[in-house]
């Protein structure tokens, strides 16, 4: 039988112990002190999550993270609307108080049903910035938490190393990069339990385990890397004194059917559930995942069919149970209203110089930042910093004969020369250099992904490195209060992780709702029709949800800032397909310059306003107001009246004419 102590995890030299009997009360003991250490470590993450969003915390009535773009307001709206339908008992994966009359497709707009439906109370009770930045802190904090859970369960003995997991997993520069914006891209802690989930499947799929041998992360026990597989061997006391032989018999047993249908069921849920928080985290999770196991098992292919030879069945069903519980939102999402097939972003690649940056929302970028080479502030989604790299790429060396290492590296450089698009880009050039990208971009399902953020499966790879080097260090430690190993793997990971502390959000006041809209003067002047603000709301400026929130839904928004399909290929695009009237009203912003407005523009203006039945016309406090009030008064042929902060037209008479 192998050594299981966590030394021969580390150093295959050290001589082989066997875990020693303990007592009930000394099990008791040690699983208080387990769960002391589980807590600590988790009021650590809640602190840091809490600290990166602290402006946000300190004011959610006017805060605005200034990174954010208009996301902020999109996400708050969306979790509003969720709230408004949930409470007026309505079907909340549509709605048509934006885009109108079209409407928009919720479950097509990543909404979050998974915590916009529970924390329905939040929302009407303290307003849907406070539950966004809920979201946020929780999500940073979960995710954190949910791959120490992993770590300290399944890849290494020592709680500290898997802290230092936890935390690069929580709080990586694409984490807090997101965490300005997109709270699907930071609440990913079903993620973790979805990998644990798949690795006890593994194990309890495995009839030819037998209790006591190695046991390795993802083969057919699914225990701690280490051993002469890479997987930790721990040798358990067992609770009786039956002999090797009968534990032998005892764990070749297949596993019942009501376990296979227990494992199923959780993973379906667990599936399900993630798919209402975000689906292309979950794509990206389910390659970098796929590919993790497939590494794992070429030593031993044998091995590693006949794990899913067990795994299958349950995966199959699991499968099932997803579709049983997920099949009216996703018909919804790819079939229903405004549903879309794909959405064309773009060139979304990550700069080759971003990989050795730091992030700028961080201790290292403070002072040194380098070129800006994001897509745009939320979407940092690499900025490791060259002393991370350098650091995970010697600790790989070292470590190469562990095979959870060696699959964990082939996971960063594999998903990050995918982040890198179809043409090298390094300094914003372009290197004409082809990547594979280019032969995937055009893939269904891919083709939505950004590819900047398959780095974003770097993260849990680089953070098993870190915790498995952290382990190492620790046992060196422990067999040598002098060794000089591990106070240079400590020195090395404080110089690489310290650059990459997070700073605070920064956070600005946002301008007060007009009064036309708090007030609720907005219902004098809406009969069943729509509100249009010249000029409507789009993804560049979508302050409108914001009013239409305050006003409490009582009126739907001509445009607005979604993602909805347009053409005959029903090829999805961020905002309203564009309406004349609507261009002409920008371009006049723009240029702040009343355009000539002949026949044929007044009579487009009528058509466009019939079309989105328009009940008022509403020029809020804006840049180039004048400009656009007189464009519009020559367009409406009557001047506006100033209400409330406002100026209005009443068109409700105009179109019935």
């Amino acid at each position: 039988m192998e050594d299981g102590s966590a030394v021969a995890v580390l150093d295959r030299t050290v001589p082989k112990t066997v875990a020693p009997v303990r007592s009930r009360q000394q099990r008791v003991a040690h699983r208080l002190r387990l769960a002391r250490a589980d807590l600590f470590v988790a009021t650590g993450y809640l602190s840091l999550a809490v600290l990166v969003l602290s402006g946000q915390w300190l004011n959610t009535n006017r805060g605005y993270l200034i990174k954010s773009g208009q996301d902020q307001t999109m996400w708050e709206w969306f979790f509003a609307v969720t709230a408004h339908k949930v409470a007026n008992l309505e079907n909340p994966l549509g709605t048509g108080l934006q885009n109108y009359p079209d409407g928009v497709n919720m479950m097509a707009n990543t909404a979050m049903f998974g915590v916009g439906v529970p924390l329905t109370p939040v929302t009407l009770l303290f307003g849907p910035t406070v539950t966004f930045v809920l979201v946020l802190t929780l999500g940073l904090f979960g995710t954190a938490f949910a791959w120490y859970w992993l770590f300290s369960r399944e890849l290494v003995t020592s709680k500290f190393a898997a802290a230092v997991g936890g935390v690069f997993c929580g709080f990586a520069p694409a984490m807090i990069s997101h965490a300005n914006a997109h709270p699907n891209f930071v609440l990913l802690a079903l993620l973790p339990l979805i990998a644990l989930q798949l690795i006890r499947i593994t194990r309890s799929a495995n009839t030819h385990k037998v209790r006591g041998a190695s046991r390795s992360g993802l083969s057919g026990a699914g225990e701690r890397s280490g051993g002469a597989e890479g997987g930790k061997n721990e040798t358990p006391a067992p609770r009786t004194r039956r002999s090797e032989a009968e534990a032998n018999k005892h764990s070749t047993r297949p596993e019942r059917s009501g376990g296979q249908i227990k494992h199923s069921f959780i993973l379906g849920l667990l599936i399900s559930l993630q798919i209402a928080l975000g689906e292309e985290p979950l794509l990206i999770f389910a390659l970098s995942f796929g590919l993790f196991a497939l590494v794992y098992y070429l030593h031993a292919p044998r091995t590693g069919l006949r794990a899913l030879r067990g795994l299958t069945p349950t995966l199959l069903l699991a499968g099932v149970i997803t579709v049983a519980l997920t099949e009216i939102p996703l018909w919804w999402q790819f079939f229903g209203p405004q549903s879309y097939r794909s959405i064309d972003h773009g060139p979304m690649n990550n700069d080759l110089e971003a990989l050795f940056q730091f992030p700028s929302e961080s201790l290292g970028g403070m002072f040194q930042h380098g070129q800006n080479v994001a897509i745009n502030p939320t979407e940092e989604n690499s900025y490791f910093g060259w002393p991370l790299l350098l650091l995970v790429a010697m600790t790989t060396v070292f470590m190469w004969r562990e095979r959870v290492v060696r699959a964990a590296a082939l996971i960063i450089v594999s998903f990050t020369v995918l982040s890198l698009g179809a043409n090298l880009m390094i300094g914003k050039h372009n290197t004409g250099i082809s990547l594979p990208w280019k032969h995937l971009e055009d893939v269904p399902l891919l083709n939505s992904v950004l590819e900047s953020r398959f780095t974003m499966a770097a993260i849990p790879a680089i953070a098993v490195i870190l915790a498995m080097g952290t382990q190492r260090a620790l046992e060196y430690w422990r067999i040598s209060a002098v060794d000089w190993r591990p106070l240079a793997w400590f020195g090395a990971l404080t110089l690489a992780l310290l650059p990459l502390t997070p700073t605070i959000l920064p956070v600005v006041q946002r301008p007060a709702t007009p009064a036309f809209f708090a007030d609720g003067t907005v219902r004098q002047y809406v009969s069943h029709g729509s509100v249009v603000i010249a000029p409507p709301p789009t993804p560049p400026d979508a302050r409108a949800l914001r009013w239409q929130t305050d006003a409490d839904f009582q009126f739907p928004l001509a445009g607005g800032y979604f993602v909805g399909p347009t053409g005959t290929e029903k090829k999805g695009r961020y905002g309203p397909d564009d309406r004349p009237t609507a261009s002409l009203l920008i371009r006049a912003q723009q240029a702040n310059k009343v355009p000539v407005i002949d026949d044929a523009a007044r009579a487009q203006a009528l058509a466009d306003l019939r079309y989105w039945q328009a009940d008022v016309v509403v020029l809020p406090p804006t840049d180039n107001g004048d400009a656009l009030r007189l464009t519009v008064d020559q367009l409406l042929g009557f001047p506006a009246q100033q209400v409330d902060g406002v100026w209005l037209w009443d068109v409700r008479g105009l179109l019935s004419a």
